[in-house]
């Protein structure tokens, strides 16, 4: 099932909208998301209750934060009050998207804001905006990898042993059938399956820059080797 994602933000601010649909869609694609903003209601909707609607089944909450968002009554008084108060009760998950340079920290407490650094998108630290909005999309999809349950299959006996790479992408487990997979999260398909151990792998870890596996085996070795 994919995870519904709303984006709140003001209509200045749209062709930046569009930018970052664009960066989101390999995900859409997959299945892994559904997009959903004002501009998606028909004609002859009650936009008001349909934009309410649609902002209480959201899973994640896109605050696309820039000078005219703060400046916007509806968007700041009503849109993104409510996504905050459905963040604190835990019933989605609110990431402010820092669009232009605005003072918004007070405003949004502790809550980790994207690009990296909440460094804003039109800003000269990027490269580009398509730089800056490919960085926000990689926030995301670790976001939806975490909100999105998996049963992964593949081992022929019991699995012992698991690791997560640092990035949340990644996966590696290791089984009592004497051999390692590599899991793609973003997919749930194993990319990789690893033999050369002679009895069960008991513990596998993953290095901290996601290149190094390690993997200790009821056969009384140890392999290291690359992701």
């Amino acid at each position: 099932m994919s995870v519904n994602v709303f984006f709140c933000y003001a209509h200045e601010d749209e062709p930046l909208l569009k930018r970052l649909k664009k960066q989101l869609t390999p995900m859409q694609r997959q299945g892994l998301i559904a997009l959903w903003h004002d501009r998606d209601i028909s004609a002859g909707t009650a936009w008001e209750q349909e934009i309410s609607e649609q902002l209480n089944s959201a899973q994640i909450i896109l605050l696309l934060i820039s000078p005219d968002f703060m400046d916007s009554d509806y968007c700041y008084s009503k849109e993104m009050q409510r996504a905050l108060e459905r963040h604190h009760r835990k019933e989605a998950r609110v990431i402010p998207v820092i669009l232009r340079p605005i003072d918004w920290q007070d405003i949004l407490g502790d809550i980790q804001a994207l690009p990296t650094d909440a460094q804003p998108v039109l800003s000269p630290l990027w490269h580009s905006p398509e730089e800056a909005f490919y960085d926000v999309a990689q926030g995301i999809r670790k976001v939806v990898m975490q909100l999105t349950p998996r049963t992964l299959t593949g081992h022929t006996d019991e699995v012992y042993s698991v690791a997560l790479s640092a990035d949340g992408l990644t996966l590696v487990s290791g089984s009592r059938d004497q051999t390692i997979k590599v899991w793609n999260l973003s997919t749930g398909q194993a990319v990789r399956t690893l033999t050369g151990h002679t009895d069960a792998v008991i513990s596998v870890a993953i290095s901290a820059d996601g290149q190094t596996l390690v993997s200790g085996s009821s056969d009384t070795t140890v392999k290291v080797r690359g992701v």
